[in-house]
């Protein structure tokens, strides 16, 4: 097993005290770990969820009575929908997706395959697939998550730290991005697969994201990310 890269575990992008999810990291070191458990933690937390605060109203699908969604909404179970929430006008839940609280699904937006911690807003026109947002990230209009390489090949999460490169394989055929808590993503972006954004990062709007960002820091393009001041 290789030396973890501790720039990129749990630990140091996300507070786990901010999702209703947080059992689901318990035992992995790596977010993405956690992609092929979400459909069977749902259904096992749902049915623990309490009856006067959660309604169940459809297979598989616990939403709460403080949340808000849009009649015109696609929800497909297995899906969670926390305490204050918004799922607004012809967003499209496929599954296996937990929504924070006071976390904004918006109009047009398809997610699959997610957690989104509280306060994240995916509020137009996104994709968000195989991937984990944290707390108050934010995705501007347009931005998506990528998920399969054009090769079909399986995911292998690039970077570097301490001045040392390294090349996790994921052994995921989907992964999008794991996104640390405050990250900030500009409108119209595409993060490739196996990108993951630190803790309090900018991504320009446009961009073409792929590897890893460190926390703190704001990308511009490829070869200018740097530090915030």
């Amino acid at each position: 097993m290789e030396n973890q890269v501790k720039s990129i575990t749990i630990n140091e992008l996300y507070s786990l005290d901010e999702t209703i999810a947080a059992k689901l990291f318990d035992g992995v070191n790596y977010p993405w770990e956690v992609l092929p458990k979400i459909h069977d933690f749902i259904l096992e937390l749902g049915a623990t969820l309490p009856a006067d605060k959660f309604d169940k109203i459809g297979e598989d699908i616990w939403v709460a009575k403080s949340a808000k969604v849009a009649p015109t909404a696609c929800l497909n179970g297995p899906l969670i929908v926390d305490e204050e929430a918004e799922v607004r006008h012809c967003a499209f839940v496929r599954g296996n997706a937990i929504v924070g609280k006071k976390s904004v699904v918006g109009n047009s937006t398809e997610l699959k395959n997610v957690v989104l911690f509280n306060n994240v807003q995916v509020p137009h026109y996104n994709y968000v697939g195989d991937s984990v947002l944290g707390f108050k990230s934010h995705m501007g209009a347009g931005s998506i998550t990528s998920n399969v390489k054009s090769d079909k090949t399986l995911v292998v999460v690039k970077g570097s730290e301490n001045g040392e490169s390294f090349a996790i394989e994921t052994g995921l055929k989907k992964m999008g991005a794991m996104l640390g808590d405050c990250v900030e993503v500009g409108c119209n972006s595409v993060l490739n697969p196996g990108t993951i954004i630190g803790k309090d990062s900018n991504v320009y709007p446009t961009s073409c994201v792929r590897g890893v960002i460190p926390a703190g820091h704001i990308f511009k393009d490829g070869s200018n990310v740097v530090a915030k001041q």
